[in-house]
């Protein structure tokens, strides 16, 4: 099968496509083959050696891509409970493997893959798992009550959302910054209030929620510039690696790395089932032009996710 790997860790431009053999699936894990994959930002990180130099994982001679998957079961190991010819979609959670979801096959093990959304295509479904799971991780790691007030900066990104829906899902009043051209976007996606990211954000909060907000999903990381948005004792979703923001005037901060299960993964399929949740996709490209895909994204700027089709 075809592979994309990063060996070098020189950016987009060093990425490989590689032949390698099919992965088998042992005892509790399912192979999965790739309808589409979607790019993320991280998958340009690791491309870069950002991970690496962030401390999350170690160096390695080859470092597979992606995270996202959506495709058929075509093979299971022993123990899974999912039956070959089961769309499903899928996370890759970890960073240090050889071979990840940008190929022809993927194995995961089972608990990291759930039947996909009945109601969509698979080329869309796969830009849900990394992003939505970690919208949904971020939301119940604050633990806000209904009608507590969250502040969701990227808002117009694919984890800030996400955030966006599933907080007011969730009940929450949403308050939304990115870029003042996505205004009608976010508006869209449920947020309440808007806030242009050339504005200065604490001021602007306080205006819309007197003493700043109850939570803060940081999906743009934006470190201690949002969480001066938060009030004190509030609490702060921190959704990247890399130094963790102080705990100034007594706020929480809780780094989130997303983690698949498949409990949630099936909750977020039954909200994209009941039309709570959206997805978007930008633009689709071959395997082998993955490198343009990568280069793309690393520019920014991109609304809704890029996907690889094998």
């Amino acid at each position: 099968m075809r592979a994309l790997v990063a060996r070098r860790l020189d950016g987009p431009d060093a990425i490989e496509l590689i032949e390698t053999g099919v992965p088998e699936p042992a005892a509790g894990q399912v192979r999965i083959k790739v309808t589409a994959a979607a790019v993320n930002p991280v998958d340009v990180a690791v491309s870069t050696g950002k991970a690496v130099q962030y401390g999350v994982t170690r160096a390695r001679d080859q470092f597979g891509l992606g995270w996202d998957v959506a495709g058929t079961i075509d093979a299971t190991g022993p123990g899974s409970d999912l039956e070959p010819g089961t769309p499903v979609i899928g996370l890759a959670d970890l960073l240090g493997r050889p071979l990840k979801t940008h190929a022809e096959y993927v194995v995961l093990n089972a608990e990291a893959v759930a039947p996909a959304p009945r109601n969509l295509d698979l080329t869309a479904a796969s830009t849900i798992a990394l992003n939505a799971l970690t919208a949904l991780q971020a939301l119940k790691a604050l633990q806000l009550t209904p009608s507590e007030t969250v502040l969701v900066t990227g808002a117009a990104g694919g984890v800030g959302g996400y955030a966006v829906e599933l907080a007011k899902h969730f009940g929450l009043t949403v308050i939304g910054t990115a870029a003042a051209e996505d205004e009608h976007l976010v508006r869209r996606l449920g947020a309440d209030h808007f806030v242009s990211r050339a504005e200065d954000l604490a001021a602007a909060v306080d205006a819309i929620a007197s003493g700043g907000t109850d939570g803060l999903v940081d999906a743009a990381v934006l470190g201690i510039g949002a969480q001066e948005a938060v009030r004190n004792r509030g609490r702060h979703a921190h959704v990247q690696a890399g130094p963790t923001p102080p705990h100034l005037r007594g706020i929480t901060v809780h780094q989130i790395f997303v983690h698949a299960n498949r409990s949630e993964l099936s909750e977020l399929i039954q909200l994209t089932e009941a039309g709570v949740i959206s997805t978007r996709i930008a633009d689709t490209y071959p395997l082998e032009d993955a490198a343009t895909a990568y280069r793309r994204l690393a520019k920014g700027g991109v609304r809704g996710r890029l996907a690889l089709i094998p």
